[in-house]
């Protein structure tokens, strides 16, 4: 089998293509390497069943091409900045809605007939429903939340319109192996300008689900398996969740900081958009077989081990 994954080449994506690979997949990663990175992929690209395709989704006759024999897309490619779309509030309309139309003409021209999302747990906005189900009616607070859910409501047109099996995962924030940007990554980079103070976004109480990188797959492929309808959207997160607070505690305790003072911002939310309370109902999925098998604290432990085993990512990713 021929699979495409666009974004293959980040966090999550190359995680993808591990899995892939072990599954005997053919895989194509498409990628303009913006925010992922080749090295990711260095494993795999030493098989001869990987290719990188290095441009971006918005260029529909590469997408085109690179769709050549594919039966299957995994569309990871995004803006992925949440709090940066109230400063450009073009790029979620580029890279998200308008990236996922491009998207799925490719797919539709080449004639594949599967396509896997990932959207996120911002589109339910600011709920009031914990945990929150698949069927909550969200109000959007985010340009990136409404642009996930736009893209999510023109797979499910495509899928009427021309036969496509469309899985839409919305994630809570996944960490893990190979994380190159989030809350973890930003307080190690604030740790290492100032190992005596952290600041904080909001009053610290915020309370987020958070989901290790070899859960969220395993949960992907058992839901792809074990949903078969044309059209599903599935929830894919963890049964707990942790205070931002006693988060950033463990990242000084993985880092050896002792008393370190914490400076919060304020506020019962981190920025403008910000949800205070993230967890998400996964009744659907645990009802195919899907358990998390890393706590939240020890995957924000390896999560933060990673990176100071891999700094160049730090430094990647300057503030």
């Amino acid at each position: 089998m021929k699979t495409l994954v666009t974004g293959g080449a980040g966090f999550i994506g190359s995680h993808l293509v591990d899995e892939l690979l072990r599954r005997e997949h053919y895989v194509v990663v498409y990628d303009n390497l913006s925010t992922g990175f080749k090295r990711h992929l260095e494993p795999s690209l030493s098989t001869a069943r990987v290719e990188l395709a290095q441009a971006d989704i918005l260029d529909g006759e590469s997408l085109a091409r690179a769709m050549e024999g594919v039966s299957t897309v995994f569309h990871l490619a995004a803006n992925a900045d949440v709090r940066g779309g109230r400063a450009d509030r073009n790029v979620d309309l580029q890279q998200n809605i308008i990236g996922t139309h491009q998207v799925l003409e490719a797919m539709v021209k080449k004639g594949v007939k599967s396509i896997v999302f990932t959207s996120s747990a911002t589109v339910y906005g600011e709920p009031d429903r914990f945990p929150t189900p698949e069927d909550y009616a969200p109000v959007q607070t985010s340009l990136y939340g409404a642009s996930k859910l736009a893209a999510e409501a023109m797979i499910q047109s495509y899928s009427e319109y021309f036969g496509i099996t469309s899985h839409v995962f919305r994630f809570v924030s996944w960490i893990g192996e190979r994380y190159s940007h989030g809350v973890i990554f930003d307080f190690m980079n604030k740790l290492r300008s100032n190992t005596q103070e952290l600041e904080i976004l909001g009053d610290g109480n915020q309370k987020k689900s958070y989901l290790h990188v070899e859960d969220g797959v395993r949960g992907m492929f058992e839901a792809i398996e074990g949903l078969r309808a044309l059209k599903n959207v599935v929830n894919l997160g963890h049964t707990e969740y942790m205070k931002v607070t006693d988060l950033a505690e463990i990242v000084c305790e993985e880092m050896g900081l002792k008393n370190v003072s914490f400076r919060y911002t304020g506020g019962i939310r981190g920025w403008i958009g910000d949800s205070p309370f993230v967890h998400l109902d996964i009744s659907k999925i645990r009802g195919v077989g899907f358990t998390p098998r890393v706590t939240i604290e020890e995957g924000v432990r390896r999560t933060a081990r990673y990176l100071l085993e891999n700094p160049w990512l730090l430094h990647a990713r300057p503030l």
